[in-house]
């Protein structure tokens, strides 16, 4: 029987999209289906006010990947939004990531000499310590952290947002989870090391729409409440939702953790006065608070419109039916992957890719280029 499709693409977002997007130059026939009643995945944007609002978070492109770079830019056009967000502890502001800002904020020194000194200095203290408690390596989250940045950093800028980010004391968190700290001895508050940073001029949605202009997509529909129909549409499957799921959880649940978000919006044109601003205190419920205009209005561009729209960030614990936003890369969930990734190793028909079907965390531009690298193997 002669299918209706070459590739049936279950999710339009990143993965998904990139993928039908090479399917479509490489003369083959897509259908595209999301289960929710919008394209994007977790990068969609709605308008509210005027104003793009990341629905599911901040998301901000960097790549040093130039194929990448090219492709988005050859879809829809950048703008040179840098991602510098600020941190609020107890009313006062700092610089993020760590560097000779934040360091001239907390400790008003100038020069870098200085300011690894005084780390150095605290580092020390956090050294004895472990050392008349008889510990030669940091047994949680919070001596690991306070032996990397020292103390001061830690209590402001750290401990809370984190408690807050896993709903548990640092003290019974693992120290693996901070392996290593950025920290840097210049005057420079862009977050990210990548070569290219940006947003889509008119939002994420201009990035979906355009990788897949003449590509059939049908949304609100939802894979597994016709399965069988939907497994014999097309000759072969991109699936980019959730592993365990297309297996029926037959080996058990996958856990993940999530966010929600509060809109609101304001009789003011700038609330904040920057898109990102993480709340660092334990007692203040939410981790951050996102001004979504500021990613793509500069300037006096800001007072253009009335009216702005924040969204409160909470880091809530998962249970099914919620969002899934990232894998759990605990053993017991990893061990749990791996048994359904073996199943998923035999499958001549079906493609897994995206952050849900692979269980793993991916920035925007890793996974343009997994799906890139799929269809080049697929295709060529």
């Amino acid at each position: 029987m002669s299918r209706r499709y070459d590739y049936l693409v279950v999710g339009a977002g990143l993965f998904g999209a990139t993928f039908a997007y090479k399917a479509k130059q490489a003369g083959k026939r897509c259908l595209v289906i999301d289960k929710r009643p919008h394209l994007g995945g977790n990068i969609y944007c709605e308008n509210i006010e005027g104003i793009n609002v990341h629905k599911y978070g901040a998301h901000i492109f960097h790549t040093s990947n130039k194929e990448v770079w090219d492709l988005v830019n050859s879809i829809v056009e950048f703008n040179r939004y840098t991602n510098s967000p600020v941190a609020n502890y107890k009313g006062k502001l700092y610089n993020l990531p760590f560097n000779m800002n934040t360091f001239y904020q907390m400790w008003g020194v100038t020069t870098p000499e200085e300011a690894r000194l005084k780390i150095e200095e605290q580092r020390r203290v956090a050294l004895v310590a472990m050392k008349e408690a008889g510990v030669t390596e940091p047994r949680n989250l919070e001596e690991q952290a306070i032996l990397l940045i020292g103390k001061d950093i830690y209590e402001k800028l750290i401990k809370g947002y984190t408690e807050k980010q896993w709903g548990r004391n640092c003290l019974e968190l693992p120290a693996f989870i901070i392996k290593r700290l950025p920290v840097r001895f210049v005057f420079d508050n862009n977050y990210f090391n990548d070569k290219y940073q940006g947003i889509p001029i008119g939002g994420y949605n201009k990035l979906i729409e355009g990788l897949l202009v003449g590509i059939e997509t049908k949304v609100a529909t939802d894979f597994f409440d016709n399965r069988t129909y939907w497994e014999n549409i097309a000759d072969k499957i991109i699936f980019t939702g959730k592993i365990d799921e297309y297996y029926e959880s037959r080996f058990g649940k996958l856990e993940y953790r999530t966010v929600r978000f509060e809109e609101e919006i304001y009789d003011t044109a700038n609330y904040q006065g920057n898109a990102v601003v993480n709340y660092t205190e334990a007692n203040i419920p939410y981790t951050r608070i996102i001004e979504h205009k500021h990613f793509e209005m500069f300037g006096q561009e800001i007072d253009r419109i009335p009216r702005t729209v924040i969204s409160k960030e909470y880091s809530t614990e998962w249970r099914p039916g919620m969002e899934s936003y990232y894998p759990v890369n605990d053993n017991k969930n990893m061990s749990l992957y791996l048994q359904y990734k073996a199943l998923a190793d035999k499958e001549l028909n079906v493609i897994f890719g995206g952050r849900l079907a692979e269980y793993k965390y991916y920035d925007m531009d890793a996974v343009i280029a997994a799906a890139l690298k799929k269809a080049e193997e697929v295709f060529h």
